[in-house]
């Protein structure tokens, strides 16, 4: 935002201003804030969530009250295929899918196991793995579900185990996935781990130890390797503001500031598209955005009617964790 601005703005000169609300990763939280800031203080765009619980809240709202709410984190599909027409919510983020090509191509699955947080975002995953084992021609081991605060998921991963799973479908945010990772520790099953990108969101090798690197995640970027010049440009804007990063893997969760980043110019575009903050203009500003040469990719007409996600699998990085660092997996 603050790029945008120093470029002049909006809408003529119009600068953007961040408002923020902490929505605790609780939906009726989450909700209230997000109705604050629609009918309090007018915000023109909502950003938001990390969870998707949290998020599918809020989609209902701004449907109705026709405020573009731009998804950043949460990966849940049913946030933009919500069946609202007109539909007001919009995606730079992963969506939930892709796990099953990688766990055939690179580990010859044939028989995988879910192991999925029991809550909306493990539904939807779990809906879309088996959509995904169909269209495969794949079988599964099962399904297992845990709670997020659950420290022994040993049981659950015994039932997968003796169903003959060959690799393991994680869900579940960093507590709840380390807990996984444990848990395996302790019945000594070498299992390989295709997780969602949970894991990357906070302490995860503190909390899992050392067998948190055998676990393999999608991701929509990393600051490693060969950068586009959008990309040195945004690692040298966020080392000049904040001190504390010495290089890419101090930018932590690295998914989180790209998806934020291109998400702001995309919504940026929107307005600017639209002529105006009414928001009904805006989301049809989203259609009329044609190319635009973000951090995670250059997007080309990244929306439409039909197509509210900016970024598609094949734009994902499968990464690991090595000595506390993200790291994009070469094979």
């Amino acid at each position: 935002m603050e790029e945008i601005n120093a470029k002049g703005g909006i809408l003529g000169g119009r600068k953007i201003v961040l408002l923020r609300r902490d929505d605790e990763s609780n939906p009726s939280k989450g909700l209230i804030a997000a109705r604050e800031l629609i009918q309090r203080e007018k915000v023109a765009a909502l950003f938001g969530g990390l969870d998707t619980p949290v998020s599918l809240a809020i989609v209902p709202l701004a449907n109705a009250e026709k405020v573009p709410f731009m998804g950043t984190w949460a990966a849940g599909t049913p946030i933009t295929r919500n069946g609202a027409n007109p539909n007001f919510v919009f995606r730079v983020s992963a969506v939930d899918e892709a796990i099953v090509k990688y766990s055939v191509k690179h580990y010859s699955a044939k028989n995988p196991g879910m192991i999925l947080v029991n809550n909306p975002w493990g539904e939807s995953n779990e809906q879309g793995l088996k959509k995904a084992l169909t269209a495969a021609n794949m079988k599964h081991a099962g399904v297992e579900k845990f709670e997020g605060n659950e420290l022994d998921v040993v049981p659950q991963l015994s039932r997968l185990k003796n169903s003959g799973a060959d690799v393991l479908y994680l869900v579940g945010n960093v507590g709840s996935s380390s807990q996984v990772v444990k848990s395996l520790d302790k019945m000594a099953w070498k299992v390989p781990i295709v997780s969602h990108w949970g894991p990357a969101g906070g302490r995860f090798t503190e909390l899992a130890g050392p067998s948190a690197a055998n676990v393999h995640f999608v991701q929509t970027y990393s600051f490693f390797g060969d950068l586009s010049p959008t990309g040195k440009r945004v690692l040298d804007m966020l080392m000049k503001k904040y001190p504390d990063y010495k290089g890419p893997g101090d930018i932590t969760p690295a998914v989180g500031v790209a998806n934020a980043c291109d998400a702001a110019h995309l919504v940026a575009f929107a307005i600017q598209a639209a002529g105006s903050t009414d928001g009904d203009k805006v989301r049809e500003g989203f259609y009329k955005i044609q190319n635009y040469d973000g951090l995670i990719k250059k997007y080309a007409r990244p929306f439409t009617p039909q197509n509210h996600d900016a970024v598609t699998a094949d734009d994902y990085v499968w990464t690991q964790f090595i000595n506390d660092q993200i790291i994009p997996i070469k094979h």
